[in-house]
């Protein structure tokens, strides 16, 4: 959160909620949650039973599964573009599967030092968000969004999403290696941790490569070792078999989108299938001779238990590998050529 901007942006942000309050409908509400005491207030006008909560919106102080459903009216209008991923992560924590999501944003560029003439937001340092790329973010965060309700009006995105039953994309701005699985398992899915299945060796072949520190801990892995994870297609599925090939070609540009917006070192894909799909159906294990948007990429063997042929000490050098392979991709050409 920019925290010395929020005081100068009290004002404009009440006379904002107070033009618009709940748009002439009924809004049931137990919760008023925001960084500004001014704007928790004024928030909680137009539901006035709620219980007033303030705080760091990037961090909810709510557990797993709490929340049935979330209102977020320019709620992230000043957390900067790339953290806007880890603070959707943490919504799609606290929240239900199944939860509607209605979200307001700035429209335009990722970020501007002040709004446009006339902008009655009015914020210092407003986050503005390209649609295409708010729906991305939205979609890898483990929401579903209702594709007709994406609408824009002057300088102002409104989406509605469902929260999913699915994992959220843990990604962010100086990721060395990003991670791309097929699709989650449901187990993974409902446990909120990828590859968490007991016999899936993804983390103890991690571990052993020394590219994370904690086991099943996703943000420590971002935030702390620069290990970002993503899939490739969120449905959950019992077997990666079960994923399409058209899953696989939209899951895939919605990636190469990501990997182009956040610039990783090099990405890293455990499974061949969804690469040998969409890239190369003659791919072998290792750095492939394709960038995925202007980076490396590498892929490595399923982690899977059902690999079982693989052992996990060969897991373990292919991540290795995959990690070193960041520095190969300074200065990367761009370009993908997909069959």
């Amino acid at each position: 959160m920019h925290w010395a901007t929020i005081e100068i942006s009290d004002q404009p942000g009440i006379q904002w909620t107070a033009a618009r309050g709940t748009d002439g409908r009924r809004v049931e509400a137990s919760i008023v949650f925001d960084a500004s005491g001014p704007m928790s207030s004024a928030s909680r006008l137009p539901v006035p039973g709620a219980l007033l909560v303030q705080g760091n919106v990037e961090h909810l102080p709510f557990v797993r599964g709490s929340i049935s459903r979330a209102r977020y009216p320019m709620t992230h209008l000043l957390v900067p573009a790339p953290r806007l991923p880890m603070a959707l992560w943490d919504l799609h924590r606290v929240l239900t599967v199944g939860a509607p999501l209605e979200l307001f944003a700035l429209a335009g560029g990722e970020r501007g030092d002040a709004g446009p003439a006339g902008d009655d937001v009015g914020s210092r340092c407003p986050t503005r968000w390209p649609p295409g790329r708010l729906v991305d973010v939205v979609t890898g965060a483990g929401f579903t969004v209702e594709s007709e309700s994406v609408t824009v009006s002057g300088d102002e995105i409104h989406l509605r999403a469902a929260r999913a039953r699915t994992l959220a994309d843990t990604v962010g701005a100086g990721m060395r290696l990003l991670v791309c699985g097929v699709n989650p398992s449901f187990y993974s899915a409902d446990f909120g941790v990828g590859y968490a299945r007991p016999g899936n060796r993804f983390w103890k072949a991690a571990l052993g490569a020394g590219v994370v520190a904690r086991d099943r801990d996703p943000v420590d892995a971002v935030t702390v070792h620069r290990v970002g994870m993503t899939d490739f297609v969120k449905r959950p599925t019992r077997t990666a078999a079960e994923v399409t090939p058209d899953e696989y070609r939209a899951g895939f540009a919605r990636v190469e989108r990501l990997v182009e917006w956040l610039r990783p070192g090099a990405v890293c894909f455990t499974g061949l299938s969804g690469w040998r799909t969409v890239v190369n159906p003659k791919a072998a294990p290792g750095l492939q001779p394709e960038p995925m948007g202007g980076r490396p990429a590498y892929v490595m063997p399923s982690t899977s238990g059902l690999n079982s042929r693989t052992p996990v000490d060969e897991l373990s050098e292919h991540l290795r590998a995959a990690w070193m392979s960041a520095d190969a991709g300074r200065g990367t050409g761009r370009g993908l050529s997909r069959r």
